[in-house]
């Protein structure tokens, strides 16, 4: 453990709530975390009610996941695996960041686990880069334009856009990795197996499909000329003052050749290992990120026409943006304002991020829908 995080969390209990002892908020401007440390207020300083934020920590703390600890349900759930797992999860844990600052944790928060579909929001976020870099000048232009890889050659799949695979409606034809994105068999595919359809033309119909998110991570690795990860560690993740204990890991078989070089291409999920594995402190940072509206203590990592335009929902999906779930209807998050939106991954490990209320809640390995905790944790704001 790093000696600031150490002394972070010297002497909290299972479940932490910010003490007496902490300073009052800040009166300008929204604080950020330096690396390696977040500060904490007292609930009652920032005008939340203590007591209803410790029983709503408390309610998450006895609603954990039924996935295996060992990961052992993994094959028969998303078929066979491609890439590594790790030999066990933590329980569940979380973080609540009202206004900036820390005012609960409880659970092992730097425990480095799978985070599963949490990095589609991730891929999100380094489109969001490479839009911001002119490496995407359009995002209705089909992406066969600038990657000639053959993966658009077909005339079915030479129409897709870049929005398009970040609404995850891009209805990609072809096999990537050893996975059709049909999703059609039992061995490949687990319990998500489909039956077989026909193909709608790209942009008219929204499925959410793992396949076709990892030809878009390949693409994004294509127009950077660089891996994803590498990306967005020195774009993103540096910038935030993230840790360097996360890791997003490419399947055995998910490398290109790029220049004489092999890189490695990583996934959207952890549906068939490998994946994004990150502590609850990172995706905090990430969370908090889109908060701010991709800008992070003055610096604008994300294009705020980006960060708009992903957060409105799609023509078919279900109240869905750029990679993130949203609550435009009431929907997802029930109970949350209509502005909240999510990256969920299975487990459950989730973030959700109320901008009206200010608020970023980590919960993972949960049971249940995500919002139910937020809901709760909401409660306790402007209560006292």
């Amino acid at each position: 453990m790093r000696p600031a995080r150490r002394r972070l969390l010297a002497g909290a209990l299972a479940v932490a709530l910010a003490g007496p002892g902490a300073l009052p908020a800040r009166a300008a401007g929204p604080y950020f975390p330096p690396a390696n440390a977040w500060e904490r207020r007292a609930p009652a300083a920032l005008g939340m009610d203590p007591a209803r934020l410790a029983e709503a920590v408390a309610w998450a703390q006895a609603h954990e996941t039924e996935r295996a600890r060992d990961f052992s349900d993994q094959q028969q759930t998303f078929g066979q695996p491609l890439g590594s797992l790790p030999t066990r999860r933590a329980a569940t844990n979380g973080i609540v960041i009202y206004k900036g600052y820390v005012v609960a944790e409880f659970g092992d928060t730097q425990f480095v686990d799978p985070t599963y579909s949490v990095a589609k929001s991730m891929l999100a976020t380094v489109a969001g880069v490479a839009v911001r870099d002119g490496r995407i000048a359009d995002l209705d232009a089909p992406v066969g334009r600038t990657v000639q890889d053959g993966g658009y050659a077909s005339a079915h799949n030479a129409a897709i856009t870049w929005k398009q695979h970040l609404q995850q409606e891009s209805e990609w034809e072809g096999s990537l990795w050893g996975k059709n994105a049909d999703f059609v068999g039992r061995a490949a595919f687990g319990a998500g197996e489909r039956k077989p359809r026909t193909l709608d033309a790209p942009g008219g119909r929204y499925e959410y499909n793992d396949v076709r998110i990892n030809r878009f991570a390949l693409s994004l690795l294509r127009v950077f000329g660089k891996s994803v990860p590498e990306v967005f560690r020195q774009e993103v993740m540096d910038p935030i003052g993230a840790s360097n204990g996360w890791k997003w890991i490419p399947y055995h078989n998910s490398y290109v050749e790029l220049d004489g070089k092999l890189l490695p291409s990583v996934s959207g999920g952890t549906r068939w290992g490998g994946g994004m594995w990150i502590d609850a402190w990172d995706m905090a940072r990430f969370g908090y990120l889109w908060l701010r509206g991709g800008n992070w203590a003055g610096r604008q990592i994300l294009p705020p026409d980006y960060v708009k335009a992903a957060l409105a929902p799609s023509a078919h999906g279900p109240d869905y943006g750029y990679l993130f779930w949203l609550n435009t209807r009431g929907k997802n998050l029930p109970g949350m304002p209509a502005t909240a939106y999510a990256a969920l991954g299975a487990g459950n490990n989730d973030i959700v991020v109320s901008p009206e209320q200010d608020l970023v809640v980590v919960w993972r390995w949960h049971a249940g829908n995500t919002a139910e905790f937020s809901r709760r944790v909401a409660a306790a704001i402007g209560r006292r």
